[in-house]
């Protein structure tokens, strides 16, 4: 039953509880104050001046006074105040669920001193006033939204308010020390007032200060409040608009016959009875990713292109390619155990051979797909030597220039449209930009046959899922010695797994010594244990990418569940045995341990009959998210039912951000333990295709999640991905105080 069907019914009760405390909190949400791109541009020019109004104001300010500044300092980008005081902030992030299109302009609206009920937000384009400030690229990800542009969007804030200022002073003839703001106005000593509108065109022509006084942070009065979303009455009412919805006029519909092997190529097309389906214009071949080559049917519509891609006959050539199968892949991942490979750590082992405890342990983490609600695609407008896209793009930058490449126009003449996107996981963001690039060579193919409208290009569900980029399967194997204390004498630890980075622009950065950082980040810390680290990237004709939180979510599950069975087999209590090993060097993961201890009631409260605790504990983008959980077994299946949340993302700008962020990754990371979440290959072919056979999480199985943040001042670190990595050991580790064993391989099994 949809969820809009059950409230007009009255079957709230029917819901989770934790839906429908969230549901009755915001009940009185606000009307929705997200604001369309072009309704906004329409209000700039009809309803008045608009500081920013374009974008590339930015150099012209630059000139104006502020030379040394950088155009993602300048505020003629970002802030955009209409004659009406409507306060638009423009992000330089895809919002893709995580909630940036709320926190960001809460950040530079509290500097602004900006009234929050006027304030909209919309997404950036591929200019270079939006990229990361710290990476200097357009970037979506590594959970650095809010922790690089902080203080980037304090400080816009603040010279937009210092520009604002000097221009009420400069029409009352008084010094600008003289006067404050307040709710999107500005005071003057004498009683008088003037609105942020009634002032944007003469503040635009004020120099952008270079240096600007922040708040002391005891003076917020919206950070760190909780905030309901801008865009949540859109999203829970239908409203929102996603790049799937893309519409332009004369625009066509593509969708791609893909090669059911990686990189295959055609043999034969025989696309007369897709070329007779109602409403298809043309049937083209088109290069598809890592080599390959598929057929592009272009239409009216999608239900058309997909018809005609159903009636076409196609025969690929599979004999040049790497036919991969599960199987077989796990009998050579073990075979690569045990040979000499590149170490991250290398301490000494010997200290196994006599160790009086030994544990012996072999994981195995398969393939996953990203499966975001929104499908992949991209509508793309070819006219001359200039080009536009549209889609939710984690890496506009990277993605423009991909575009420009594939059309042969300018790189300064590609403009990239960042749409909301329903999801996303880093699917997005993905050095190939092989969603882009597809849709490129499917309007230049176009262009070839004498087409010129705009096309989008559209991935079903079985597109999506088979599509490929899947976080890498990975084997680790451990033997571990240790003492009837707990004391870990060697560690000898081996990871077998493809990178995700090797040929890519992230290469040179981040694999060192032949070791991909992503495949190996989580091992170890916070436990100062003597290990030896072997790493092996074997090469494999499956693409793969970074999935949320990336490396962790194979390292965080091997470590914490390996922690919690030492403690058993030495008889310690988890939580102590863990504050032990930490000791006083990490402060953040006691400090969240015990937070989600103490609101847990662990070791105080009694639990129903039947279920067990589950603890783990884990740092992934400079947060560290513990959590402490109620699982039963029941019939033969691991079930989840409760999850207290104690969370170090030092300071908290939203609240109701950090809730819903941990609460959907805690959701994700019980993704990986469902039977059916994994994709496999035979013969070089996925073998899932949709949601029937590759399992998500249904509202039925959400738990109960309970998120408590321990109280910091420090600058606020990431909280997309943090959550995710210690929900599945968490979880393994109530089933083995249940069953007495540890689950080894994700999914979980059912007896």
């Amino acid at each position: 039953m949809h969820l809009e069907h059950a409230l007009v019914n009255g079957l709230v009760d029917e819901l989770p509880k934790a839906l429908q405390a969230m549901l009755a909190r915001d009940a009185a949400a606000a009307e929705p104050r997200g604001l369309a791109r072009r309704s906004f541009l329409k209000l700039s020019v009809a309803g008045g001046f608009a500081i920013g109004a374009f974008p590339l104001v930015a150099g012209a300010q630059a000139a104006a006074g502020a030379a040394g500044l950088k155009p993602f300092q300048q505020p003629s980008s970002f802030v955009h105040i209409a004659a009406d005081g409507t306060v638009t902030v423009t992000i330089n992030r895809l919002d893709f669920g995580q909630g940036v299109q709320t926190a960001l302009p809460m950040i530079l609206a509290e500097e602004l001193d900006a009234d929050w009920a006027k304030v909209r937000s919309v997404h950036g384009t591929n200019d270079p006033a939006y990229v990361d400030p710290l990476f200097g690229m357009h970037l979506t990800g590594g959970s650095g939204s809010i922790a690089h542009s902080y203080m980037q969007y304090r400080e816009l804030g603040a010279r937009a308010r210092a520009m604002l200022v000097a221009a009420a002073a400069a029409r009352w003839k008084v010094g600008a020390a003289t006067l404050r703001t307040r709710d999107g106005l500005v005071l003057g000593p004498n009683g008088q007032q003037l609105s942020y509108g009634e002032l944007a065109e003469e503040a635009m022509k004020q120099p952008v200060p270079d240096t600007v006084a922040l708040k002391d942070p005891k003076d917020f009065r919206l950070i760190g409040q909780p905030t309901t979303r801008i865009d949540a009455p859109a999203k829970s009412s239908g409203k929102q608009n996603y790049g799937i919805d893309m519409r332009l006029p004369g625009m066509l519909t593509a969708v791609v016959a893909r090669p059911p092997v990686f990189g295959a190529k055609l043999k034969s097309v025989d696309d007369s009875a897709a070329k007779a389906v109602p409403g298809v214009k043309a049937v083209l071949r088109v290069p598809t990713d890592r080599g390959g080559e598929g057929v592009a049917i272009i239409a009216d519509g999608y239900w058309p292109a997909k018809q005609g891609r159903e009636a076409l006959k196609a025969e690929w050539d599979l004999a040049s390619v790497e036919r991969v199968d599960s199987t077989k892949q796990l009998t050579q991942y073990r075979a690569m155990v045990g040979e000499p490979g590149p170490r991250k750590f290398d301490a000494d082992v010997s200290g196994l051979s006599n160790a009086p405890h030994r544990i012996e342990a072999e994981f195995v983490f398969p393939y996953l797909a990203h499966a975001p609600m929104e499908p992949l695609n991209c509508t793309v407008q070819l006219q001359g030597d200039k080009a536009e896209l549209w889609m939710g793009s984690q890496m506009p930058g990277l993605d423009g220039m991909a575009a420009a490449k594939v059309l042969g126009v300018p790189m300064q003449n590609v403009a990239v449209h960042v749409q909301m996107a329903g999801g996303g996981f880093g699917r997005r963001a993905i050095a190939t930009s092989d969603y882009v690039v597809e849709a490129c060579q499917v309007v230049k193919a176009a262009q070839g046959a004498g087409i010129a409208a705009p096309i989008r290009t559209l991935w079903s569900r079985e597109d999506d899922i088979q599509g490929g980029y899947y976080r890498p399967m990975h084997l680790h194997s451990a033997r571990i010695g240790f003492d009837a204390q707990g004391k870990v004498l060697a560690w000898d630890h081996t990871i077998v797994g493809q990178s995700i980075l090797g040929g890519t622009p992230f290469e040179s950065m981040m694999v060192k010594d032949g070791i991909d950082n992503t495949a190996v980040e989580g091992m170890k810390e916070p436990y100062d244990v003597p290990m030896r680290l072997t790493v092996h990237h074997p090469k494999l004709n499956v693409p793969v990418l970074w999935w949320r939180s990336v490396g962790s979510t194979h390292t965080a599950y091997v470590m914490e569940t390996l922690v919690d069975e030492i403690a058993r087999q030495t008889k310690q209590d988890p939580v102590a045995y863990r504050m032990k090993l930490i000791g006083n060097e990490h402060p953040r993961h006691r400090a969240a341990l015990q937070l989600a201890v103490d609101k847990s009631g662990y070791g105080k409260k009694k639990l129903a009959a039947g279920r067990a605790w589950g603890v783990a504990v884990h740092e992934s983008f400079n947060t560290v998210v513990a959590y402490v959980v109620e699982a039963s077994v029941q019939k033969g299946k691991p079930v989840l039912h409760q999850v207290t949340a104690g969370v170090h993302c030092n300071f908290v700008v939203n609240p109701r951000t950090v809730e819903a962020q941990v609460q959907g990754a805690a959701l994700m990371g019980l993704s990986m333990c469902l039977p059916g979440a994994a994709i496999t290959l035979k013969d070089g072919q996925v073998e899932q295709r949709n949601f029937g056979d590759f399992q998500v999480p249904r509202i039925t199985d959400m738990p109960q999640i309970a998120v408590y943040t321990v109280p910091s001042a420090d600058a606020p670190t990431g909280m997309g991905e943090p959550g995710l990595p210690p929900l599945a050991p968490a979880f393994a580790n109530a089933i083995a105080k249940l069953t007495g064993k540890t689950p080894r391989e994700l999914p979980f099994k059912t007896a």
